[in-house]
């Protein structure tokens, strides 16, 4: 008896484990069987990696991105340019990676940051409610009817230096790539503010809301540790399919010379740069355009497959 008896303690344990791990499995298969999604994710995996190895394949080609090699001027695919040059000789595979280490990095630090906006405003507007409410609402309302492109052209245009800004700062390589995630984040948030807040809405009247209040937990409290993680999964999809809505954004505005500035390479400047070589040289024009278009529906579709998976209901009648 004292056998079976441990045995059955065993087992049960190793039920309760299983038990405790099945929710992260079920949000696994079902993401895996999105397959757009599952190569969506690998592709950019991959990708990332590459851009943000840049520096070890420049120092093992022995190139610069930015070295001047007018002898190698637009130079045909070879060992030493595998994609070839631009029109100032600098390798073109560099300049690729280079460029999408920073649009990369505008996608995701400005989505990351709207996002923390968002969800702090939709967190206060859907707890709070009445008047709070009504002003966060109509302050996002108002955001979303502003028209977005010209917005940003016309921010994007304004001298730093006029806002106090000292010179040196203002100009410097990395002052583009900061202004632009500023901006985009400023205007990128209301999104995941409504969404956050429809779920706050519906969070709030919930049973152990009331319980965690009627214990006399603080309304911060409530917010962060009840609420929060109850509402991550609107949040976790909409900010990734805001970073190819924002590398989209960022190509558009470098591309019109508002962006980010020459000599750090981003795939929009690419482009900028290559417009007037599009006959002479079109392969300028197609890389760059070529990974924008496949990073934006690479991200697209990871959001996809992260709303399907997130869905409570996905799983429903497949006999999980």
């Amino acid at each position: 008896m004292t056998e079976v008896r441990s045995y059955d303690l065993a087992a049960g344990a190793t039920f309760a484990t299983e038990e405790s791990g099945s929710p992260a499995r079920l949000l696994w298969r079902r993401f895996r069987k999105h397959r757009l999604a599952m190569g969506s994710l690998i592709l950019l995996i991959v990708m990332a990696l590459a851009v943000f190895a840049a520096p070890l394949v420049e120092a093992w080609s022995g190139l610069d991105a930015n070295r001047v090699d007018l002898m190698a001027r637009f130079a045909a695919p070879s060992l030493e340019h595998p994609l070839g040059a631009d029109e100032l000789g600098r390798d073109l595979l560099l300049r690729l990676l280079y460029g999408g280490r920073v649009s990369l990095t505008v996608g995701l630090a400005a989505a990351l940051i709207a996002a923390v906006i968002g969800t702090i405003i939709g967190l206060a507007a859907g707890y709070f409610g009445g008047t709070l409410d009504a002003l966060l609402m109509r302050l996002t309302d108002g955001v979303i009817a502003l028209p977005l492109l010209p917005l940003l052209i016309v921010l994007a245009a304004i001298d730093l230096t006029q806002l106090g800004i000292p010179a040196e700062i203002a100009q410097s390589q990395e002052a583009s790539l900061y202004r632009i995630v500023v901006l985009v984040a400023l205007v990128g948030w209301t999104p995941v503010a409504r969404l956050v807040r429809g779920a706050t809405l519906s969070m709030k009247e919930r049973e152990f809301i009331r319980a965690a209040q009627a214990l006399g937990a603080s309304n911060l409290r409530i917010m962060a540790v009840h609420i929060l993680p109850n509402v991550a999964s609107p949040i976790i999809v909409a900010t990734t399919l805001a970073v190819g809505n924002i590398i989209l954004l960022e190509s558009v505005l470098s591309f019109l010379g508002l962006g980010i500035q020459p000599p750090v390479p981003s795939w929009g400047n690419m482009l900028t740069n290559a417009q007037e070589l599009m006959y002479s040289a079109p392969m300028l024009a197609v890389w760059p355009g070529l990974l924008i278009f496949v990073t934006v529906m690479a991200f697209n579709f990871l959001g996809d497959g992260l709303q399907d998976a997130l869905d409570p209901r996905a799983g429903q009648g497949q006999g999980y």
